[in-house]
Protein backbone atom coordinates (compact mmCIF):
# COMPACT_ATOMS: atom_id res chain seq x y z
CA UNK A 1 0.00 0.00 0.00
CA UNK A 2 2.85 2.41 0.77
CA UNK A 3 4.31 1.90 -2.70
CA UNK A 4 0.94 2.70 -4.31
CA UNK A 5 0.56 5.87 -2.23
CA UNK A 6 4.08 7.01 -3.09
CA UNK A 7 3.44 6.60 -6.82
CA UNK A 8 0.12 8.46 -6.55
CA UNK A 9 1.94 11.32 -4.80
CA UNK A 10 4.61 11.39 -7.53
CA UNK A 11 1.92 11.63 -10.22
CA UNK A 12 1.14 15.21 -9.18
CA UNK A 13 4.27 16.31 -11.03
CA UNK A 14 2.69 14.99 -14.26
CA UNK A 15 -0.51 17.05 -14.09
CA UNK A 16 0.53 19.38 -16.93
CA UNK A 17 1.19 16.36 -19.18
CA UNK A 18 -2.24 14.94 -18.37
CA UNK A 19 -3.82 18.34 -19.10
CA UNK A 20 -2.00 18.52 -22.44
CA UNK A 21 -3.19 15.03 -23.36
CA UNK A 22 -6.76 15.96 -22.44
CA UNK A 23 -6.53 19.10 -24.57
CA UNK A 24 -5.17 17.16 -27.56
CA UNK A 25 -7.99 14.62 -27.32
CA UNK A 26 -10.67 17.30 -26.92
CA UNK A 27 -9.30 19.30 -29.87
CA UNK A 28 -9.40 16.21 -32.06
CA UNK A 29 -12.93 15.30 -31.02
CA UNK A 30 -14.09 18.90 -31.46
CA UNK A 31 -12.76 18.76 -35.04
CA UNK A 32 -14.70 15.50 -35.70
CA UNK A 33 -11.65 13.30 -35.10
CA UNK A 34 -11.62 9.93 -33.40
CA UNK A 35 -9.63 8.43 -30.56
CA UNK A 36 -8.03 5.01 -31.03
CA UNK A 37 -6.46 3.05 -28.18
CA UNK A 38 -4.23 0.00 -28.06
CA UNK A 39 -2.30 -2.08 -25.56
CA UNK A 40 -1.42 -5.68 -24.75
CA UNK A 41 -2.57 -7.73 -21.75
CA UNK A 42 -3.60 -5.47 -18.88
CA UNK A 43 -2.98 -2.47 -21.12
CA UNK A 44 -5.51 -3.92 -23.59
CA UNK A 45 -8.05 -3.97 -20.78
CA UNK A 46 -7.19 -0.34 -20.00
CA UNK A 47 -7.62 0.61 -23.68
CA UNK A 48 -11.06 -1.02 -23.70
CA UNK A 49 -12.02 0.60 -20.39
CA UNK A 50 -11.11 4.10 -21.57
CA UNK A 51 -12.84 3.64 -24.94
CA UNK A 52 -15.98 2.43 -23.16
CA UNK A 53 -16.00 5.51 -20.89
CA UNK A 54 -15.81 7.77 -23.96
CA UNK A 55 -18.30 6.03 -26.23
CA UNK A 56 -20.68 5.23 -23.39
CA UNK A 57 -20.50 7.81 -20.65
CA UNK A 58 -18.03 8.75 -17.98
CA UNK A 59 -20.08 10.58 -15.33
CA UNK A 60 -22.94 12.42 -16.95
CA UNK A 61 -25.23 11.55 -19.82
CA UNK A 62 -23.90 13.11 -22.98
CA UNK A 63 -23.44 12.32 -26.65
CA UNK A 64 -21.27 9.33 -27.48
CA UNK A 65 -17.69 10.22 -28.35
CA UNK A 66 -15.95 8.30 -31.16
CA UNK A 67 -13.43 6.06 -29.43
CA UNK A 68 -12.23 2.64 -30.56
CA UNK A 69 -10.15 0.09 -28.68
CA UNK A 70 -8.15 -1.76 -31.33
CA UNK A 71 -8.01 -4.76 -29.00
CA UNK A 72 -11.59 -5.98 -29.42
CA UNK A 73 -12.10 -7.35 -32.95
CA UNK A 74 -11.01 -10.97 -32.60
CA UNK A 75 -11.33 -11.67 -36.33
CA UNK A 76 -9.05 -8.75 -37.20
CA UNK A 77 -6.63 -9.56 -34.36
CA UNK A 78 -6.24 -13.19 -35.36
CA UNK A 79 -6.18 -12.61 -39.14
CA UNK A 80 -3.56 -9.88 -38.90
CA UNK A 81 -1.48 -11.88 -36.43
CA UNK A 82 -1.65 -14.94 -38.65
CA UNK A 83 -0.99 -13.17 -41.96
CA UNK A 84 1.42 -10.40 -40.94
CA UNK A 85 2.71 -11.32 -37.46
CA UNK A 86 1.60 -10.00 -34.10
CA UNK A 87 3.82 -6.92 -34.32
CA UNK A 88 1.39 -5.53 -36.93
CA UNK A 89 -1.85 -6.36 -35.11
CA UNK A 90 -2.59 -2.69 -34.32
CA UNK A 91 -0.73 -0.91 -37.13
CA UNK A 92 -2.81 -2.64 -39.81
CA UNK A 93 -5.98 -1.49 -38.08
CA UNK A 94 -4.57 2.03 -37.81
CA UNK A 95 -3.77 2.01 -41.53
CA UNK A 96 -7.37 1.10 -42.34
CA UNK A 97 -9.20 3.26 -39.81
CA UNK A 98 -7.13 6.22 -38.66
CA UNK A 99 -6.94 9.60 -40.40
CA UNK A 100 -5.12 12.88 -40.04
CA UNK A 101 -6.35 14.71 -36.95
CA UNK A 102 -7.26 11.56 -35.04
CA UNK A 103 -5.54 10.57 -31.79
CA UNK A 104 -3.88 7.28 -30.90
CA UNK A 105 -3.43 6.51 -27.22
CA UNK A 106 -0.79 3.78 -27.06
CA UNK A 107 -0.42 1.98 -23.73
CA UNK A 108 2.64 -0.08 -22.75
CA UNK A 109 4.01 -0.47 -19.24
CA UNK A 110 7.54 -1.06 -20.59
CA UNK A 111 7.29 1.25 -23.58
CA UNK A 112 9.00 -1.39 -25.71
CA UNK A 113 6.16 -3.52 -27.10
CA UNK A 114 6.77 -3.93 -30.85
CA UNK A 115 3.04 -3.99 -31.67
CA UNK A 116 2.58 -0.67 -29.87
CA UNK A 117 5.59 0.96 -31.50
CA UNK A 118 4.38 -0.18 -34.95
CA UNK A 119 0.95 1.33 -34.23
CA UNK A 120 2.53 4.65 -33.29
CA UNK A 121 4.62 4.71 -36.46
CA UNK A 122 1.53 3.98 -38.59
CA UNK A 123 -0.51 6.69 -36.85
CA UNK A 124 2.24 9.28 -37.24
CA UNK A 125 2.56 8.44 -40.95
CA UNK A 126 -1.15 9.26 -41.34
CA UNK A 127 -0.87 12.58 -39.48
CA UNK A 128 -2.55 11.46 -36.27
CA UNK A 129 -1.51 12.78 -32.86
CA UNK A 130 0.13 10.07 -30.78
CA UNK A 131 -0.05 9.84 -26.99
CA UNK A 132 1.79 7.28 -24.92
CA UNK A 133 1.08 5.91 -21.46
CA UNK A 134 4.09 4.03 -20.17
CA UNK A 135 6.21 3.48 -17.08
CA UNK A 136 9.67 2.39 -15.97
CA UNK A 137 12.15 4.32 -18.17
CA UNK A 138 9.49 5.07 -20.78
CA UNK A 139 11.17 2.74 -23.25
CA UNK A 140 11.15 3.58 -26.94
CA UNK A 141 7.53 4.74 -26.69
CA UNK A 142 8.53 7.82 -24.69
CA UNK A 143 10.41 9.29 -27.65
CA UNK A 144 8.18 7.87 -30.39
CA UNK A 145 4.97 9.71 -29.43
CA UNK A 146 3.99 13.36 -29.57
CA UNK A 147 3.22 13.39 -25.85
CA UNK A 148 4.28 10.75 -23.32
CA UNK A 149 3.26 10.18 -19.74
CA UNK A 150 5.81 8.01 -17.94
CA UNK A 151 4.53 6.70 -14.62
CA UNK A 152 7.36 7.05 -12.07
CA UNK A 153 7.51 3.37 -11.11
CA UNK A 154 9.16 0.12 -12.15
CA UNK A 155 6.36 -2.04 -10.77
CA UNK A 156 3.90 -3.17 -13.45
CA UNK A 157 0.91 -3.19 -11.08
CA UNK A 158 1.58 0.40 -9.95
CA UNK A 159 2.04 1.54 -13.56
CA UNK A 160 -1.26 -0.05 -14.58
CA UNK A 161 -3.05 1.50 -11.61
CA UNK A 162 -1.86 4.93 -12.68
CA UNK A 163 -2.76 4.31 -16.33
CA UNK A 164 -6.41 3.76 -15.47
CA UNK A 165 -6.31 6.78 -13.15
CA UNK A 166 -4.92 8.85 -16.03
CA UNK A 167 -7.59 7.38 -18.33
CA UNK A 168 -10.32 8.57 -15.98
CA UNK A 169 -8.69 12.00 -15.72
CA UNK A 170 -8.55 12.22 -19.52
CA UNK A 171 -12.26 11.38 -19.75
CA UNK A 172 -13.03 14.08 -17.20
CA UNK A 173 -10.89 16.63 -19.03
CA UNK A 174 -12.42 15.77 -22.39
CA UNK A 175 -15.96 16.17 -21.07
CA UNK A 176 -15.02 19.46 -19.45
CA UNK A 177 -13.18 20.84 -22.50
CA UNK A 178 -16.09 19.94 -24.77
CA UNK A 179 -18.64 21.25 -22.25
CA UNK A 180 -20.21 17.81 -22.01
CA UNK A 181 -20.18 17.40 -18.23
Amino acid sequence: MAEHQAVVADMAALSSTIERMGDLCAQSLDAKGRIYLCGNGGSAADAQHIAAELIGRFVNDRRALPAVALTTDTSALTAISNDYGYDHVFSRQIEGLCAEGDVLIAISTSGNSPSILEAVAAAKALGATTLGLTGKSGGELKDAVDCALVVPSSTTARIQEMHILVGHLLCELIESRLSLA
